[in-house]
């Protein structure tokens, strides 16, 4: 079997001259200046150069933290010490806070009420 007749190659001399990629940058340039032009014509006030008469305004808290690891350093003091002291929830109702080792200590030494018995203990709670 006879192989097909392929023609060589050829080889393009120039693909884009440089006339008709000037003439392209031009026409983008000039099609942004008429896009710039038409929004200024659209939105008239959106040009307009205002700049502020007073301080800015100054917005209610939270603020940035200036210094977040002393901030998270002094939150976690606070909680500690409030974990690890006694004090009033709400004086009326008769609620308090206990530091965490007496509320467990509490709780090994008198069980929780209505707690399901641990399975091979007495039905009393105690062992």
């Amino acid at each position: 079997m006879a192989e097909p007749h392929v023609p060589p190659a050829r080889i393009e001399p120039q693909d884009v001259t440089f006339r008709f990629l000037l003439f392209g940058a031009a026409s983008v340039f000039g099609l942004v200046l008429v896009c710039a032009f038409l929004a200024m014509l659209l939105y008239p006030s959106a040009v307009q150069d205002r700049r502020l008469t007073s301080a800015p305004p100054v917005y209610p808290a939270p603020r940035l933290q200036s210094d977040p690891q002393h901030d998270l350093k002094q939150f976690q003091a606070e909680e500690m010490a409030r974990l690890n002291s006694t004090g009033w929830v709400d004086h009326d109702r008769g609620i308090v806070h206990i530091p965490i080792d007496d509320a467990m200590r509490r709780i090994a030494r008198q069980g929780i009420p209505d707690w399901p018995a641990p399975a091979g203990s007495q039905a009393g709670g105690k062992p």
